[in-house]
């Protein structure tokens, strides 16, 4: 058993896995003055068709606290769901392979939950002290219309929903990841709202983040996904709240 679970979603990452996940090593390894807890990282394959598969079991073999899933299908919510609910880990996280957020934010993402009593904590690209970098005017006013959309229809206190850098309490996520449907993208959004209607305590960092030129977010999509998923939860609202 370990403290955390770090899961890394891919998706045809041969290239940038590799290096992505001997920095994250790095960086654990080298902050192990400050990070008081013990680690595993878990890289979940959804179908990847070139030899992302082939990378991610290289690195199990080189390093004992990495493993690896492998599913046959795409989604980033299902990797998730995959990764977590068969973990027995205390503190259940997750970030985007490419690390857009800042390593050093890991910490406070942790140590949210460890000692300071929340029971889930995000990182946020759009509060006043974020730094962001790289990221287009229009990927920008898209994100701000999507949380400005979803405080009117939920009345929401949060600012970032679908920032690639969250972790959970073990017992929390086992409570709400049967509610949540999405297997996709919206998996962050709908997983937050709920969490959210259920009373969880959220932690939100605003974090240093730098855009990924090589994202293979499909945009019309992921948005078109997201609208019809928002409009499922509100019509679902009810069968959504619980005692926690």
């Amino acid at each position: 058993m370990t403290d955390v679970d770090f899961v890394i979603p891919v998706y045809n990452e041969e290239v940038d896995l590799p290096h992505s996940i001997e920095k994250l090593i790095k960086f654990l390894l080298d902050s192990d003055r400050i990070i008081d807890f013990s680690w595993r990282i878990i890289i979940v394959d959804n179908g990847s068709t070139d030899q992302t598969l082939t990378a991610a079991n290289t690195l199990a073999l080189t390093y004992t606290s990495v493993s690896v899933i492998s599913l046959p299908e795409k989604g980033r919510g299902r990797a998730l769901k995959a990764a977590w609910t068969s973990s027995d880990s205390r503190i259940l996280a997750y970030m985007d392979v490419d690390l857009s957020t800042s390593l050093s934010h890991i910490v406070e993402l942790t140590n949210s939950i460890i000692f300071d009593g929340f029971d889930c904590s995000i990182g946020s690209r759009l509060m006043v002290d974020s730094k962001v970098s790289g990221r287009s005017i229009f990927r920008t006013f898209l994100s701000k219309s999507y949380v400005l959309l979803i405080k009117l229809l939920f009345r929401s206190k949060l600012s970032d929903f679908q920032c690639g850098f969250k972790a959970l309490r073990s017992e929390v996520a086992a409570q709400l990841l049967p509610l949540v449907e999405d297997n996709f993208f919206f998996f962050d959004t709908e997983l937050l709202l709920i969490a959210e209607m259920n009373r969880i305590k959220i932690k939100q960092i605003p974090v240093k983040w730098d855009d990924d030129p090589d994202s293979r977010v499909d945009v019309p999509k992921t948005v078109y996904q997201d609208l019809c998923g928002l409009l499922r939860l509100r019509l679902n609202i009810n069968k959504k709240v619980m005692s926690i």
